[in-house]
C-alpha cells in the first residue's frame, strides 16, 4: 500500500509518469509477494524458475519503456530506471538460465539501484527545501 498513496498524490499533481510508476511497481510488489507466499500457505503450487524468469522479464520490458519516459527528467531518475531495467533483465536471465551467479550480480545491481533512488529522493527533498542545489541530481535543461 505504501506505493499507492504516492501514486494518488502524483495523480493530484497531474504527473502521469509518477502515477504510472508508483501504481505499477506497487502492483509488482503485491504480485511478487503473492507468487512467493501463496505456495507457502498451500494456496498455489510453487513457481518454477522459467515462470519467474518470464515474469521478471516482462517487468524488465515495462521498466525499459518507463526509462524512455525519464529522458527529459533529471539524470539521476534516468539512472534509477536504467539500473532497474538492468536489474530486471539480470534477474530474468538468471532465472531462465538457472544461473545463481547472475542472480547474485542482479542483487548487487539492485543495491546500486536502491541507493541511487534514495539519493534521488533526498536530493529532491533537500533541493526543494533549501531552494538551491544541495545534492546534484542532474536537473533537466
Amino acid at each position: 500500500m505504501r506505493k499507492f498513496l504516492p501514486a494518488l498524490l502524483e495523480y493530484k499533481k497531474g504527473n502521469t509518469f509518477g502515477l504510472t510508476a508508483f501504481t505499477s511497481y506497487g502492483s509488482f510488489w503485491l504480485t511478487l509477494v503473492a507468487i512467493l507466499l501463496m505456495p507457502k500457505m498451500g494456496l498455489a503450487d510453487a513457481p518454477n524458475a522459467h515462470f519467474l524468469g518470464m515474469y521478471l522479464g516482462l517487468w524488465g520490458v515495462f521498466t525499459l519503456f518507463m526509462f524512455f519516459g525519464t529522458l527529459k527528467a533529471a539524470r539521476m531518475l534516468q539512472f534509477v530506471f536504467l539500473s532497474l531495467t538492468v536489474l530486471f533483465a539480470l534477474l530474468a536471465i538468471g532465472h531462465l538460465a538457472d544461473n545463481e551467479g547472475i542472480v547474485k550480480v542482479a542483487g548487487w545491481v539492485g543495491l546500486v539501484c536502491g541507493a541511487s533512488a534514495i539519493y534521488l529522493a533526498m536530493g529532491e527533498v533537500l533541493n526543494e527545501q533549501f531552494g538551491r542545489t544541495v545534492l546534484p541530481i542532474g536537473e533537466p535543461r
